[in-house]
């Protein structure tokens, strides 16, 4: 088991964990992930690392809510225990060589661009950080990114935050005012890397995607994070979870991404009224 030595909201939906787990941190880069299991009875949860400390051996996980799982995993406190901790897992990013790098990232998926930007950073490469939420109120590791990028663009749907648009016009104002990338690193929604990859092949500006479709063992075995990269079929896993973005089939990838959208929804309320069961009883 593995104690759990930090938790933090860090908005209403979206909780971080720092974990003890020194064999993990001892090999941990950006870009990978780890298999979580809240206790004994729990789901396999695939969550990529958000940070490391390789000198205190914990590795930081940051999740959001959606489903009976992760309302478990989010109960937990500071000095519990998750029953099971397995990784790195996938492929790290590549970093090396990158002098100017633009990190474009969506919601939640910050939680996993904010690795790269800072291995990055750290690197020496110029790195123009794009962030985008919905609203204010969404915002994750604001003050991260700031101390880790060359440049940081905040953008929000409703304008509550940094200027109102989509991370697309951000990325756009930036190629067109003369920034030239080696490479651009999206994570986030499906929907948004779609057309981040769509802006960018029009400036034929190499991208890299993160994808983090439905996974259950994390080894390739099981087949349930296979997609359509460059007509070939990919298993996120193993030979992920980043892709060149100019050759991922979004739409399908959309579409398997809905297929247990309702299961999850039911999971959910099970998992609320077990909990105001225990409240109330």
């Amino acid at each position: 088991m593995y104690r759990i030595l930090n938790r933090k909201e860090l908005n209403p939906t979206v909780t971080l964990l720092e974990i003890e787990a020194p064999l993990i941190a001892k090999k941990a880069e950006p870009g990978q992930f780890v298999i979580v299991r809240a206790d004994a009875e729990g789901e396999r949860i695939p969550l990529t690392i958000a940070d490391y400390n390789r000198e205190s051996g914990s590795v930081t996980i940051i999740f959001q809510v959606v489903g009976g799982s992760t309302m478990h995993l989010n109960a937990l406190k500071a000095g519990d225990f998750v029953q099971d901790f397995v990784g790195p897992l996938g492929r790290a990013t590549h970093t090396e060589g990158l002098k100017k790098v633009a990190v474009v990232g969506g919601g939640v998926g910050c939680a996993i661009a904010y690795p790269v930007t800072k291995k990055l950073f750290e690197q020496g490469t110029q790195v123009h950080a794009i962030a985008g939420f919905r609203t204010q109120d969404l915002v994750i590791l604001e003050e991260e990114f700031a101390s880790h990028s060359t440049k940081f663009v905040r953008m929000s749907d409703d304008g509550t935050w940094g200027e109102k648009g989509l991370v697309t016009d951000a990325l756009k104002k930036l190629i067109e005012s003369g920034e030239e990338y080696d490479e651009v690193i999206t994570i986030g929604p499906l929907i948004m890397m779609k057309f981040v990859c769509a802006l960018t092949k029009q400036y034929n500006i190499k991208t890299i995607t993160s994808m983090n479709p439905i996974m259950i063992d994390g080894t390739g075995m099981c087949g349930c994070c296979r997609l359509t990269v460059g007509g070939e079929t990919k298993f996120a896993c193993v030979d992920g979870p980043e892709f060149d973005g100019h050759l991922i089939d979004f739409d399908e990838a959309m579409t398997r991404g809905r297929m247990y959208a309702e299961f999850e929804k039911h999971a959910r309320e099970e998992a609320c009224n077990l909990f105001n069961l225990k409240v109330g009883g």
